[in-house]
């Protein structure tokens, strides 16, 4: 019989100065310990102490030459969680902030993640933390040419597919796999988010925008309620952000917000015109981080150093990165009328916030669930890889809203409680462990 405290003191004690994979952690375990005890078998196997080990965990040195022909070192990284489901599949993030820890948390939440998509694919995550902003194309290149010399010894088509992630887009995604293919000497689909013209899938810049706007829709429909009309807060302006946007749009809602480190922008006109989605896309390629330029092209209010937190609207979705939205920001949401939230980025909200907002008894959509549209088709791009074929955009799109839909009837499955409120992080923990205890089981793995 497992006792939730006594295994999170042991799980903190074996992993020191790593909150966020402790966070993470606690809160699946928090949702599947009763399931876990209800079940000798998974008791036996001892599925709590291997799902919260890495199968592995890779560390490296990334030496590369800057223009200046200064030779720079970062370190790259590698941990793959789980694979009981398939190949390990997760991305890669370029970012100053990367840690060890960090990159166990993204990894444990992706194991999760990857199994509500129904598709085949484990949990892994890696990246540096090598910072491309303000690094000239050559810079990048030379960097990601080192990165994947060493990273390549990992990975496969079968056995670990990386994607991108925050800092690791197209460029840089095909950087990589050209190197993968100078050394390896063969064209396979071990990474995912691959130019049109050599492997890529459409619709996968825009997926996790668009399954989080579709996992939404389905929230309302299960509270007999539409997201046509709705306003809606967004953070980030990123892939993720833009896509949502987009989404939201031609869903019929109105998105009033997005922001960057330099604070958010209010356009109470709403962000739903094809000339300001492109402006979003100017803004990323633009290496600035900031999103005060859109204020000014389009007559907008911009409000530095804030978040966009503060503005009332009826749907709010954290976009930009893990614990950006605390405690207070949900308070101000719930007292200004907030009647939903979906988080977008990984582990977005705070532990607390999450709290506030279930104690409320308003509907939460967590990251694992919502934001599974990006690697769900990544997983398609693995399939339409591993048959030598493309589907069109639409054949996609509607591939990615079914696996939104499933995910969403999965959470339902799980999560709702006696008094009738759907507690869709119970739900998406619940069904996504399942899954991965049951096959370790069945394989005696």
């Amino acid at each position: 019989m497992y006792e939730l405290e006594p295994f999170m003191a042991e799980l903190e004690r074996k992993n020191p100065a790593q909150p966020e994979f402790i966070q993470a952690a606690r809160e699946v375990l928090e949702s599947v310990i009763d399931v876990v005890n209800d079940n000798p078998v998974y008791e036996k196997n001892r599925i709590l102490e291997r799902i919260t080990e890495p199968d592995r965990t890779f560390l490296f040195r990334v030496d590369w030459e800057d223009d200046q022909g200064n030779i720079q070192v970062n370190r790259g990284y590698r941990v793959q969680f789980n694979n009981a489901l398939g190949p390990y599949k997760g991305g890669l993030r370029f970012h100053s902030s990367v840690t060890l820890g960090g990159l166990k948390f993204l990894g444990f939440e992706q194991m999760f993640k990857n199994s509500l998509t129904t598709l085949p694919m484990g949990g892994g995550k890696g990246g540096s933390d090598f910072n491309p902003r303000g690094k000239s194309d050559s810079e990048i290149l030379r960097f990601c040419r080192s990165f994947m010399t060493e990273l390549q010894k990992y990975i496969g088509p079968d056995t670990d597919v990386p994607a991108g992630d925050i800092g690791v887009g197209a460029r840089e995604i095909g950087f990589l796999y050209g190197q993968y293919k100078r050394i390896q000497g063969e064209n396979t689909g071990v990474l995912t988010g691959k130019g049109r013209n050599f492997g890529g899938s459409l619709i996968r810049p825009e997926a996790t925008g668009f399954g989080t706007m579709y996992f939404a829709d389905e929230m309302l429909k299960a509270h007999n309620d539409t997201i046509k009309g709705k306003t809606i807060s967004i953070s980030g302006f990123g892939n993720v952000a833009w896509g949502a946007v987009m989404k939201a749009s031609q869903l019929g809602a109105k998105v009033v917000t997005i922001s960057g480190p330099d604070g958010y922008i209010y356009d109470e006109n709403g962000i739903g015109t094809q000339e300001k989605w492109d402006f979003m896309t100017y803004l990323r390629a633009s290496n600035n981080d900031i999103v005060e330029p859109y204020a000014k092209k389009f007559g907008a209010k911009f409000i530095a150093g804030k978040k966009p937190w503060e503005v009332s609207v009826d749907m709010a979705f954290p976009c930009a990165i893990q614990n950006e939205l605390s405690l207070e920001d949900a308070k101000t949401l719930v007292a200004n009328g907030v009647r939903y939230i979906v988080e977008t980025s990984n582990m977005g909200c705070q532990a607390e916030a999450v709290t506030y907002f279930q104690e409320r008894k308003i509907p939460f959509g967590p990251g694992k669930a919502a934001n599974a549209g990006g690697v769900a088709v990544s997983g398609l791009e693995m399939s339409q890889n591993a048959m030598h074929l493309s589907w069109t955009a639409e054949e996609v799109d509607q591939r990615l809203h079914d696996i939104m839909i499933n995910i969403h009837t999965s959470c339902v499955s799980e999560g709702t409680e006696e008094n009738g409120y759907i507690n869709y992080v119970k739900g998406a923990n619940i069904a996504g462990f399942k899954k991965i205890a049951d096959a370790m089981v069945q394989m005696g793995y």
